[in-house]
């Protein structure tokens, strides 16, 4: 099985590249972005699961209303993707739930920091995305850590694939650089050795970068950005689908893990 989540949140990402970038086209970039990655997946009638910082859902009504309508799974990705505090987990989670008109139970932590799972559970979430199971120098540091979802603190953590034995991380930067077809068979390797396969991406990765004049991104991160990304998440989907591959939510995960367990 297949796990595709989305961070969406404000297009901070130049702030901390030292670039001003106003508010409103923070929620623009990602908006629109949204809008493409929504297209793919009607497409093909798959569901995945959305982190939302409140921030972004209180300011982008027209994407929140999209994906819920469309069956996607709402999950909170904080208040703001550029500050938090402890508070934040139990706030958003509520007010998402009201967004949402159903609750929420799942976490990521903004740019997957590290976080006391104590305090995820006793926020009220059951499950927690915020686990890169690799080594990133200046980013992550987790080779010790499992890289299955499994208990910890009352809360179910879902690691982010990464590929077995090196640990090769395969998130969103990774679609990016990789030739298509060598990121396609790395997650078909990997999915085959644990059963399943989960990643992340971000809205603003849909969207044109290189178009924007103000905004001189390193060039990693503006690689193949807009309609490259967007093809690459198309002919990603297709092959696995054809393979008969099933995709599914971050909750449906814990929920066969739930089950797993009962009996």
């Amino acid at each position: 099985m297949i796990a595709l989540s989305f961070d969406i949140e404000e297009f901070d990402l130049p702030l901390e590249h030292g670039i001003q970038f106003p508010f409103e086209r923070q929620i623009a970039v990602s908006a629109e972005g949204a809008g493409r990655i929504l297209d793919v997946l009607e497409k093909h009638g798959i569901k995945a699961t959305f982190f939302s910082t409140l921030n972004f859902a209180n300011h982008a009504a027209g994407v929140i209303n999209r994906l819920l309508t469309g069956g996607h799974e709402l999950a909170s990705h904080g208040i703001r993707h550029t500050e938090f505090a402890i508070s934040d987990l139990k706030e958003s989670r509520m007010r998402l739930s009201e967004i949402a008109g159903k609750p929420i139970i799942g976490y990521r932590m903004p740019r997957m920091m590290k976080l006391p799972e104590k305090a995820i559970a006793e926020a009220g979430y059951l499950y927690d995305s915020s686990l890169n199971p690799t080594f990133i120098p200046g980013r992550y540091m987790n080779l010790r850590t499992p890289r299955y979802p499994f208990m910890k603190d009352g809360v179910l953590q879902i690691p982010t694939s990464v590929t077995p034995w090196v640990r090769f991380p395969m998130f969103w930067l990774s679609a990016h650089l990789l030739p298509p077809s060598l990121y396609r068979a790395l997650a078909a390797r990997t999915l085959r050795h644990d059963g399943s396969f989960t990643t992340y991406f971000h809205p603003w990765e849909f969207y044109d970068l290189n178009s924007i004049s103000d905004c001189k991104l390193p060039y990693m991160i503006r690689l193949h950005s807009g309609i490259g990304m967007q093809q690459r998440l198309d002919r990603m989907i297709e092959t696995f689908k054809k393979q008969g591959e099933t995709f599914v939510t971050y909750t449906d995960i814990y929920n066969l893990h739930r089950e797993k367990h009962l009996h």
